[in-house]
């Protein structure tokens, strides 16, 4: 499922939309497999007793069906509907098809972002990445990720343009205008009327403010 652009806010890129490797399809189809097998087994092997075969057919369909239901159907929905996206400005991950579970981390709130692979990984193109943030959600692993080396060096490169660019904005905003002398004049006289300053201090301040 491909993240939804309508959810990026103005100005942010959508850089990366990956769904998770297919090496997660692995062990869901394993099981599904053993099902089946399960089910041939059980028509082959049933007692030829018509009521007997019948329980036992039964008892095989049901237990191969919660199975697929508890484990298959549900880690296919999950990789159906799982997306893992980086933006010019965030790292998003999305999940589910009814109850949809969101987890965003800004990038200037990551610390460190490391992936971890097995052999068998390496030769497929997927890996673990684990992101550190200062962010409420702490440490996240997120698995079965394509090219996890690659969406590492993604997630540094955009980062630092994203630092570049909150830096050059801090640049280019004009700095607050100093008082000027009339107002800062009338500030202190302000102060002497109210008691705040004494008449020695007000001639005082307004000889530094004057410069004479």
């Amino acid at each position: 499922m491909a993240f939804p652009r309508r959810l990026l806010i103005e100005g942010e890129e959508l850089v990366l939309d990956l769904r998770p490797h297919w090496i997660a399809l692995v062990a869901p189809i394993s099981v599904t497999v053993l099902v089946v097998v399960g089910w041939i087994l059980a028509l082959i092997y049933a007692p030829d007793d018509g009521s007997a075969r019948t329980a036992v057919l039964w008892i095989a369909l049901a237990a191969g069906v919660l199975i697929l239901l508890w484990y298959p159907v549900r880690a296919f929905v999950a990789w159906v509907t799982s997306t893992f996206a980086v933006t010019s400005d965030r790292v998003i991950h999305r999940e589910g098809f009814i109850a949809k579970r969101t987890m965003e981390i800004p990038l200037e709130a990551i610390n460190d972002v490391r992936f971890q692979q097995s052999v068998f990984e390496r030769m497929v193109g997927a890996g673990d990445l684990v992101i550190q943030s200062a962010s409420e959600f702490g440490r996240n692993v997120f698995a079965n990720i394509r090219h996890p080396e690659s969406v590492q060096r993604t997630i540094y490169e955009q980062g630092e343009r994203n630092k570049e660019r909150m830096y050059q904005s801090n640049a280019s905003r004009p700095s607050p205008a100093a008082p000027s002398v009339t107002t800062e004049l009338e500030r202190l006289a302000g102060l002497r009327d109210r008691g705040v300053l004494t008449e020695a201090e007000f001639q005082n301040q307004k000889k530094k403010i004057l410069g004479d």
